[in-house]
């Protein structure tokens, strides 16, 4: 274990405590701990008023069953989460996640990265998670939307603009947000835009949402790599994944210069020595749906089953898929390559081991919670259209998204720098957030 401040052991060993067996929270929750001894010496207050012992603790947590009825005409029964974590800054906003692996803990674990994430916007956000362990993966277009709308007709009551606004994740798209959606307007009998985001287009959603978080990840570390005299221009890239998040932090790395040889799915990695067109890979993955090892077949590119992405040589890495799929292993094998900078578009896509690696070898690395902040970031931004009854054009959009990350970065790097570790992201980016938070809950009493 990372040895903490001796302030904060105690706070971390009542988590453990609390918390049995779910290690992906224990693992969110200290890798902020690990940050913030330096500022709880700085501000003994937050101390005195136990501010990270509460906000180690969800203000609340909601666990429902979700029944419905398949094709075959069998009833099914899944589990439903919604894990509001803190609001100190604003109503919770953060996603929902569809998959087989979604428990309670790891609920937790994305809705605690999301505090700090939404701080990091700038925005008045506060934090959140949600989801069930329910699999959209080959089932049909009607039994998904049976599925959503038995999952809303319990999250309802939980949920609204001024409260918390959901949005997409893993398993989660646009499909899935309207038939939510429909059902939230239809038990309430209100056009809530608000009330959740990642909508169509034509019916209040936001340009740049499918790309948000893509988009952000590459401007973020293209900002990075600037601190250091370099950029995307010219460098070869690998990244992880190739669902939202990856495709548009490829699509995005392209216009800034680079060249992405490398991209994932569950089955393997395809290596495209010509550097990956974006495209085909949105026709292979978001339209038909298909495996990589379609792409790799079409484009005549190589197909690994298995294996590690993370063996392609590389000047940039960008982990884009899910949890902890960067270990150890991974990062030393990126670092023999030559890779110099790595930055999350996925949520804690780098185990410990992982990033201990990298501080190391002195390769820049950005934490997720700043890194992709731009998909929440441009949620907050429908919030805003939603309330003005406005709608931006794309650049405007883009605009804004791009200066929120730029802001991002700046904020975390400043703040590296007034602890005296210049160029540690993670702790730039867990303070600043932290002291912004701490700061509203101090000032909003005992909550």
């Amino acid at each position: 274990m990372t040895r903490l401040d001796s302030a904060l052991e105690p706070i971390y060993d009542q988590v453990l405590q609390r918390n049995p067996g779910e290690t992906e929270f224990h693992q969110a929750v200290l890798e902020v701990l690990d940050s913030l001894g330096p500022v709880v010496r700085k501000h003994p207050a937050y101390g005195d008023a136990r501010v990270i012992a509460r906000l180690c603790e969800p203000e609340r947590q909601i666990i429902f069953r979700v029944p419905w009825v398949d094709d075959k005409g069998r009833i099914e029964i899944f589990r439903g989460f919604r894990v509001e974590f803190n609001s100190a800054l604003g109503p919770y906003k953060g996603g929902l996640r569809f998959h087989p692996s979604v428990l309670l803990g790891t609920v937790k674990f994305l809705g605690f990265e999301q505090i700090f994430k939404n701080a990091l916007t700038g925005l008045p956000i506060g934090g959140a998670k949600g989801g069930s362990d329910f699999d959209p993966k080959d089932r049909s277009d009607m039994e998904i939307m049976r599925f959503c709308q038995s999952f809303m007709t319990e999250l309802y009551r939980h949920i609204g603009e001024y409260t918390d606004v959901p949005a997409g994740d893993i398993g989660v798209g646009g499909r899935e947000i309207g038939y939510l959606f429909g059902q939230y307007k239809r038990i309430t009998n209100r056009y809530e835009s608000a009330v959740l985001t990642g909508k169509g287009i034509g019916w209040g959603g936001s340009q740049v949402r499918r790309e948000a978080t893509g988009y952000g990840t590459a401007v973020f570390v293209e900002e990075m790599l600037r601190t250091k005299g370099g950029s995307f221009d010219g460098e070869k890239v690998v990244v992880s994944g190739s669902g939202n998040v990856a495709i548009y932090a490829m699509e995005k790395v392209h216009q800034l210069g680079g060249t992405v040889v490398a991209c994932s799915d569950s089955s393997g990695y395809v290596y495209d020595e010509r550097g990956i067109d974006v495209e085909l890979l949105k026709d292979v993955k978001e339209v038909r749906r298909a495996r990589i090892s379609q792409y790799a077949e079409e484009r005549g590119a190589r197909f690994v089953a298995g294996g590690s992405i993370w063996d392609v040589p590389c000047k940039v890495a960008l982990p884009c898929a899910t949890q902890n799929e960067l270990d150890g292993a991974g990062a030393l094998a990126l670092v023999r390559n030559g890779c110099v900078a790595v930055g999350e578009g996925a949520n804690m896509p780098t185990t410990p081991e992982a990033v201990q690696v990298f501080r190391e070898a002195g390769v820049l690395f950005a934490p997720g919670k700043a890194a992709n902040a731009g998909g929440v970031a441009t949620s907050a931004l429908e919030m805003q259209q939603n309330a003005s009854r406005d709608s931006w054009s794309f650049e405007h959009t883009e605009g804004r998204l791009e200066e929120i990350m730029r802001g991002i970065h700046e904020r975390c790097a400043a703040t590296a720098d007034e602890y005296d570790v210049p160029g540690n992201y993670v702790l730039g980016a867990n303070a600043a957030a932290f002291v912004q938070v701490a700061e509203a809950m101090l000032a909003q009493g005992v909550i």
